[in-house]
């Protein structure tokens, strides 16, 4: 993790604009391209097309993909880029974000307001359930990245302060927090927070990692399906599960 780094192609990639315009003429994918620019400077190994799909990073020996959200759209890339290179999809979550609400009539900005939630990688659950039955497949990898974001939002949703149901404009990285990298089945531990004791339940999980509980279950289930954890029985009315060494 290189913060210098990272702070520079922000500035780089995003420049002056939202400063000295609100949103200024920022395009809907800010995130995306300064992830893309992080991981890979050379800008002519970016968006390479390999057997029909076209992959965000090629550098001659991995595919990087940048993820935002929606995994599900990679069921088909996955086994063809795995073909032919080790294949990394790269998984940002805002860590702290500040919201910015945007006047789609006027475009004036509002000032900024902090989430009360703060990101985890335990995030990455539901969305490592819509590809599965691709996780224990060689050379598939993921690096799940912490970041500080400025959201805007466009005042245009269905609730009467118009912020529910609102359509998101951009995102943008301002700092890198951290990066956990799952290079292996093994490495799933990592996505098991530090306080559960070596046997524990569903309802345990659900506190220790914050998630809500329909998203616990599916945590188990994918840490189960990797063989990071086992099921041994049951603890009153709810699985026990224990920690694989």
């Amino acid at each position: 993790m290189d913060k210098e780094l990272f702070k520079k192609i922000c500035d780089e990639v995003i420049g002056n604009e939202r400063i000295s315009m609100g949103i200024g003429t920022l395009g809907e994918k800010s995130l995306h391209c300064v992830l893309k620019n992080y991981y890979d400077l050379n800008t002519q190994n970016h968006e390479i097309k390999i057997n029909g799909y076209v992959a965000d990073i090629f550098n001659g020996h991995e595919i990087i993909e940048i993820q935002t959200q929606g995994f599900n759209r990679l069921r088909k890339k996955i086994p063809v880029f795995l073909n032919c290179y080790p294949l990394t999809i790269v998984y940002p979550i805002p860590y702290i974000k500040w919201i910015y609400w945007i006047d789609p009539e006027t475009k004036k900005v509002s000032p900024p307001r902090k989430s009360p939630k703060k990101g985890s990688p335990y995030m990455i659950f539901w969305e490592l359930y819509k590809i599965k039955n691709y996780l224990t497949l060689p050379n598939l990898k993921f690096k799940i990245v912490l970041l500080n974001i400025e959201e805007y939002r466009f005042l245009n949703g269905w609730s009467k302060d118009k912020k529910k149901g609102s359509s998101r404009y951009d995102r943008i990285p301002t700092d890198i927090v951290d990066e956990i990298y799952i290079a292996g089945p093994d490495d799933y531990k990592l996505l098991i927070p530090d306080t559960l004791d070596k046997e524990f339940t569903s309802g345990d999980f659900h506190l220790a990692s914050g998630l809500s509980k329909n998203t616990s279950s599916i945590a188990l289930n994918i840490l189960n399906y990797v063989g990071c954890i086992e099921r041994i029985g049951k603890k009153g009315h709810s699985i026990l599960y224990r920690r694989k060494n």
